[in-house]
């Protein structure tokens, strides 16, 4: 039994928390609610800890700075590693809980119950300040309930604190379905949330050299799985905000209520406070009223490095100019996407190409790879924007500004593609790339991977799915059928040009049946289309 949580636990922790979760993951994956297999939580936890892994062992060889308690070294390196390797929301959540950690216990002597407690609600702090919005249900309630339960034993033994901590998670993971309706109706936990619950009972089997023995640590397999809305910021505002913030924590608390009162899309994600408590965040924010929220940032600390994206509009011509040579250096831009039709396409419009769900530390790579000092990354999926979003973070230490333009699809990546201009100033020229993709409705078809209720009905797997804007609007059996009547729903909303690209499993004829369709049906439509090779979606449209 431990008494103090030390580099060699959290060493061992790290293993064993990785282990867990991949004897784990094909039960996280399947806890996901949405029917189409092209993303899994259990999946990208597993490759968010892999990469907190790897950064313990380049540790090993290289201890590099001795100014901090061991524990706190390793600690560090978990959260940086995990940022750089996060995939998708739930690894995002998982990096910031881990930096929470790192935070709290830099200082610690020794980590006894208290300080763990203490520490664990500075996580969940750092959890949810780095979610645009906060949902209960989620990993977030499961986080949060470890929290309050460690403290609540008042206690610097450490076994039972962490026992404590984890009983709570996991009660937090079984009153899931009753936050969440989509949970309940599909008989399932939350996937983030059972990741966490695998990661603090890993931490207890460390602690006490005993894993938990809890009823419902494994949950059954999902009865009745259901589409789950992606996740997407609202059109009612205009602008989005984004600066780098020096301010200590309870400032920022008090920034991010106030952001929250002005719009949405708010995420905060910190990194580590100097000597005087005092840390650097990246505040994201979409609101209407800019001065107001450029004023909560004066507020909190002191912000810099300000920019505004107008997403409606053009900047008026009163806007100040930048000097000419100003804007001088390469711009670039990055791509996700997946098929080497799609990395083809992509290329020769000059950009530099990531296969999908890349992690943080992958994106970054690329971004630096381009030799350019401004560059634009479309993430083409909503997972991958939190990981985007990481990169760009990242990449100010290296002087390098990126724009994140927030594509859901490779059709909007090819609408902002289209548009790009590097006459034009940079700002201005991301304004027309998002209000370019913005302006393309994309719809996706693909095959059901599991018996799901959608807004459509119920789908059984093999099932052909047709999805507009992330939501399932129809469900056939044919997938020529399904594709032509996918088509005419979103060309009934109007549309001049339409875009096809073909996945890597859809039939030879599938293209110039659609087309012929099209002129049929819509014979002023201008119709492109193209071999995308794209796993999973036999076909993905774009509508302008």
């Amino acid at each position: 039994m431990l008494e103090t949580l030390d580099a060699a636990a959290l060493h061992r922790w790290c293993a064993g928390g990785l282990a867990a979760l991949k004897r784990h993951q094909d039960e996280i994956n399947q806890l996901n609610v949405y029917p189409v297999p092209d993303g899994d939580t259990g999946t990208n936890l597993v490759l968010t800890m892999t990469s907190a892994e790897q950064a313990l062992r380049m540790e090993r060889e290289d201890p590099g700075s001795h100014h901090r308690p061991a524990h706190a070294r390793v600690l560090r390196l978990l959260a940086r590693g995990a940022l750089l390797g996060a995939r998708g929301n739930s690894g995002v959540i998982v990096s910031q809980i881990l930096r929470g950690l790192a935070d709290a216990l830099g200082e610690t002597p020794e980590v006894r119950g208290r300080a763990l407690a203490a520490a664990l609600r500075v996580a969940s702090t750092a959890a949810y300040g780095a979610v645009a919005e906060q949902v209960e249900g989620t990993v977030l309630s499961v986080v949060d309930a470890a929290a309050t339960a460690a403290e609540r034993a008042d206690t610097d033994d450490l076994a039972a604190v962490t026992r404590a901590a984890a009983a709570a998670a996991a009660e937090a993971l079984a009153r899931t379905p009753e936050q969440l309706p989509a949970l309940a109706r599909a008989g399932v936990v939350d996937a983030g949330g059972r990741g966490l619950c695998v990661l603090l009972d890993a931490l207890v089997e460390v602690v006490t050299g005993a894993a938990p023995d809890r009823p419902g640590a494994n949950p059954a397999p999902p009865r009745r799985p259901l589409a789950a809305a992606r996740e997407t910021g609202s059109s009612e505002y205009a602008y989005e905000v984004q600066f780098l913030l020096d301010a200590d924590l309870a400032a920022v608390r008090r920034l991010r209520t106030e952001l929250a009162r002005l719009g949405d899309s708010l995420v905060v994600v910190g990194d580590e406070a100097d000597p005087a408590g005092r840390s650097t965040w990246n505040v994201h924010v979409h609101v209407n009223d800019v001065g107001a929220a450029i004023e909560a940032g004066v507020l909190a600390g002191r912000p810099y490095q300000i920019t505004v994206t107008r997403f409606e509009d053009h900047l008026p011509e009163a806007a100040p100019v930048e000097a000419a040579g100003a804007d001088t250096p390469e711009r670039a831009a990055v791509v996700v996407a997946s098929g080497p039709g799609l990395a083809a396409i992509f290329e020769a419009e000059g950009a530099t190409v990531l296969d999908g769900n890349p992690s943080a530390g992958e994106l970054l790579a690329a971004v630096r790879s381009t030799g350019a000092s401004r560059v634009v990354v479309l993430p083409n999926d909503p997972n991958t924007q939190a990981v985007a979003r990481i990169a760009a973070e990242e990449a100010q230490r290296f002087g390098i500004s990126v724009s994140v333009v927030p594509t859901r699809s490779p059709v909007q990546a090819l609408a902002a593609l289209a548009v790009r201009d590097p006459a034009r100033r940079f700002a201005d020229d991301v304004i027309a790339m998002a209000e370019a993709a913005g302006a393309c409705r994309y719809a996706e078809v693909c095959h059901a991977g599991r018996e799901a209720l959608t807004v459509a009905g119920r789908c059984q797997p093999g099932d052909v799915l047709g999805l507009v804007d992330g939501e399932v609007h129809l469900i056939g059996g044919d997938l020529v059928r399904t594709c032509a009547a996918l088509l005419d729903r979103m060309l009934g909303g109007g549309g001049e040009l339409v875009t096809l690209l073909l996945g890597a499993d859809a039939p030879d004829e599938l293209a110039e049946l659609l087309r012929a369709h099209l002129a049929r049906r819509w014979p002023f439509v201008e119709v492109h289309h193209y071999a995308g090779g794209q796993p999973f979606y036999p076909l993905l449209v774009g509508v302008e």
